[in-house]
């Protein structure tokens, strides 16, 4: 600047705490030399079409991977060497007999396979491949009364499946609690590695017989599943650890192991941590901290759930889209919101929060409201810019429902970058 040209007049109000915070934040990253990454996404129209049968509305088309006789529920994508597109997703029996929803995925859950030419349409049921032990004749494993939300990777040339699992202890264990609810506060995450699809569906994987991750703490006032010791302060990993999400940190080269636990304060809330390992199975060593709750300016903390977490060699950064209840962090309602961390522990809204709206938008140009829209994971380009979205989806509340009207969709994504 020469001296005789306008000056831009910058006053602080130091009275507006969303002011405040936001320096605070630009102060941190400026002194530790971090150049925060910004993108936006928009998701592009899918191809699909509204169904309505009986009581229930659904899509279904090419972008829609939906069964008859099951619900269908989150997806995972990896790109394989055969350049196909192979889909590890959950699903489990619906229809007459079977028990509504929000019973049945915590005591049905189930894992199939589906394959296609195409990143965004046109997965192709083939089997299942994973179901609780029960079903071999084993009902004492950690998994043998479930399986649900897996997890999909490519490491090293090799895949691995996370997924989490649980089962029934039996009445004597918890006689205040029903056989829901027992298995439910037992899921644990667990995985194992495979060479290649074709092993997969034949069956040629060695299923490991202890999980992955555990839960340290049991702490719950009342109505728990084997309590801790009173006194005991719950870590992130208390009573169960679900929705794995799972990535390499290429600086302390260590993958991390992301996940939710429970906390009763006394009310429920999710809270969610990381473990660390040498190796994409570990062993896993959980960390103290809890992550993904930013605090807002009013002092609250946001309430997030569902994270997918990858690293970006692009940017250098670690980014996570997680479902933002509250709105508090994107600032749309039960939305997708991205945050952005440079070390996959401390975590902070992203220069543009918003992910994406519940919403899609089908071909003929309507924005069709979606009362579920979760466990989203992506398709990446190969320096960690998102390229389709995976997310389970509903139209109508499914929870009271045994109809199987809820589906898997695959969002294509146009990524607008701002260095």
């Amino acid at each position: 600047m020469t001296w005789g040209e306008p000056t831009i007049d910058f006053r602080i109000d130091y009275k507006n705490p969303e002011m405040i915070q936001r320096l605070i934040i630009m102060a941190f990253f400026l002194i530790s030399g971090y150049a925060r990454a910004q993108f936006q996404v928009k998701s592009l129209p899918i191809q699909a079409e509204i169904v309505q049968e009986d009581e229930s509305s659904f899509l279904d088309g090419p972008s829609i991977l939906k069964l008859k006789d099951y619900f269908v529920w989150g997806g995972s994508v990896v790109k394989g060497n055969d350049n196909k597109y192979h889909m590890i997703f959950a699903l489990w029996e619906s229809g007459p007999g079977t028990d509504k929803f929000t019973n049945s995925w915590v005591l049905e859950g189930k894992i199939g396979y589906a394959v296609s030419d195409f990143p965004d349409r046109e997965f192709e049921f083939k089997k299942i491949i994973l179901k609780g032990t029960r079903y071999d004749g084993d009902t004492s494993s950690w998994d043998a009364q479930m399986v649900h939300n897996p997890h999909l990777k490519e490491f090293n040339g090799k895949y691995y499946l996370y997924y989490i699992g649980g089962k029934d202890h039996g009445q004597a264990a918890a006689p205040e609690l029903d056989k829901r609810s027992r298995v439910q506060q037992s899921q644990q995450i667990g995985g194992f590695e495979f060479d290649s699809f074709e092993d997969l569906l034949a069956g040629n994987f060695q299923r490991i017989n202890d999980p992955l991750l555990s839960p340290r703490t049991r702490v719950k006032s009342t109505n728990v599943l084997f309590p801790s010791p009173d006194g005991t302060k719950p870590k992130p990993d208390n009573l169960i650890v679900v929705n794995p999400s799972v990535t390499y940190n290429p600086h302390t080269k260590e993958y991390m192991l992301f996940f939710k636990g429970n906390i009763y304060e006394p009310y429920w809330k999710g809270v969610h941590g990381v473990a660390t390992g040498p190796t994409p199975l570990g062993p896993f060593t959980p960390r103290d901290e809890t992550i993904f709750d930013v605090k807002m300016p009013d002092g609250s903390m946001a309430s997030t759930e569902d994270p997918y977490v990858w690293y970006s060699s692009k940017y250098d950064s670690f980014f996570a889209i997680v479902k933002d209840f509250t709105g508090a962090v994107g600032g749309v309602e039960k939305a997708l919101a991205l945050l952005n961390s440079k070390n996959g522990i401390e975590w902070t809204p992203s220069d543009i929060p918003l992910f994406l709206k519940r919403e899609v938008q089908l071909k003929n140009g309507q924005i069709l409201p979606m009362d579920r829209m979760e466990r989203p994971q992506l398709l990446l380009s190969q320096d960690g810019i998102p390229q389709v979205l995976y997310s389970a989806g509903a139209i109508d509340n499914v929870n009271p429902k045994n109809d199987g009207s809820s589906f898997n969709m695959q969002i294509p994504l146009k990524v607008e970058e701002h260095n």
